[in-house]
């Protein structure tokens, strides 16, 4: 086991630091009146302060279970299992599997295969392409593992999306294989045109769907959820229960509240995905303008901008770059095995612009070999 690369770099960073690093959402749309209004609404009764369900609170999860009902994905509460951040989720899931094998995604989230390794998954990388993963090699792969992890929405660290033809054969080789598939999809909603189909939807007995209010609401109330079948969440249920017995009350009663107004939210989630959009737009006129060596695409939606720099080690460029205090995460970071690689993740929505152009100059700077 090693630390996260992340976690470590957030620690080593101060306020003069610009950090294009860690997922942070921009602090600046978190709607602090509604959660303050909800937080005084909850707190009038005490009962909010006790013990709460292993599963969740049964309102939250029924308005959960709705969003996938207004997407034609038949659900109801107890096909969802509140979580302490989607990252809990993942674990439980793991232990669930514990010592088995999965096919993941290369690059894939360093968060996951953390957890995988620490639940000793033998993880079997498949290459990712524009519009998704390569699916020869997932059929190969799959037949073997019968489980794998997949982001399909604004893939992290890779930014792609899959197309919906890879979609329905991702969904037909899980069941062909009776496999599972474990569907993490924190940023699904962060979309800047469109939200295509969930695979799990097509495979409501063989998936896995994790959902997070982290990105689109406050990450530091830790609320995510899997949606699976009944029988599946019943057996997440007994290893969460030996982690926290439930995820936090006050946290979860304060979210329902605030989603009492579902309109209130579809508005919240409008700001975050125009203001995202204009941010990512931005990011990437300065990429072309200062820094054109980096090759990427733009995304389609999510947080990250990921591209390569030909000829340049970008894990030796990290360390550098924190001494002139700018940070980005290397792409080495997000394979099971490279140790250099000239790979980059950038993070676009939490930085101003001011500092989006000010890191750049920098690093290119550091490139050329003038700091």
């Amino acid at each position: 086991m090693k630390r996260s690369f992340i976690r470590e770099i957030l620690e080593s960073i101060d306020e003069e630091t610009i950090s294009f690093a860690g997922g942070l959402p921009n602090e600046a749309l978190f709607p602090l009146k509604d959660i303050e209004k909800s937080a005084m609404n909850v707190l009038q009764n005490s009962k909010v302060l006790q013990y709460s369900l292993s599963n969740g609170l049964k309102s939250l999860r029924e308005k959960i279970a709705q969003y996938y009902n207004d997407e034609g994905f038949e659900t109801s509460a107890d096909n969802i299992l509140i979580t302490t951040g989607s990252q809990q989720a993942m674990f439980i899931i793991a232990k669930y599997f514990e010592q088995k094998s999965i096919t993941i995604e290369e690059p894939s989230y360093l968060g996951a295969m953390n957890i995988f390794r620490m639940n000793k998954l033998d993880m079997k990388p498949v290459a990712l392409e524009a519009d998704g993963i390569d699916i020869k090699a997932f059929q190969k792969s799959l037949e073997e593992t019968k489980l794998a992890y997949l982001i399909p929405d604004f893939q992290n660290p890779y930014s792609s999306t899959y197309s919906q033809v890879k979609r329905n054969t991702v969904a037909y080789l899980i069941k062909e294989n009776d496999a599972y598939l474990i569907e993490d999809s924190p940023y699904s909603e962060l979309f800047f045109t469109s939200k295509k189909r969930t695979i799990s939807s097509m495979i409501p007995n063989n998936s896995f769907h994790l959902g997070s209010f982290s990105k689109t609401f406050a990450p530091s109330l830790r609320i995510g959820w899997v949606r699976a079948n009944e029988e599946l969440i019943h057996e997440l249920m007994k290893i969460k229960e030996s982690i926290d017995l439930h995820s936090c009350g006050l946290s979860q009663a304060i979210l329902n509240d605030y989603l009492s107004d579902s309109q209130l939210f579809k508005q919240h989630l409008q700001t975050i995905r125009n203001d995202y959009k204009d941010k990512m737009e931005y990011f990437s006129s300065c990429l072309k303008a200062i820094l054109p060596e980096f090759k990427f695409k733009q995304p389609k939606g999510g947080m990250f901008i990921y591209g390569y720099i030909e000829n340049v080690d970008t894990k030796k460029l990290v360390f550098e770059a924190l001494k002139h205090k700018v940070v980005f995460v290397p792409g080495s970071e997000f394979y099971l095995d490279k140790s250099s690689c000239n790979e980059i993740r950038f993070n676009f929505t939490h930085s101003t612009k001011e500092e989006v152009k000010e890191g750049l100059i920098r690093l290119k700077r550091l490139i050329k070999g003038e700091l």
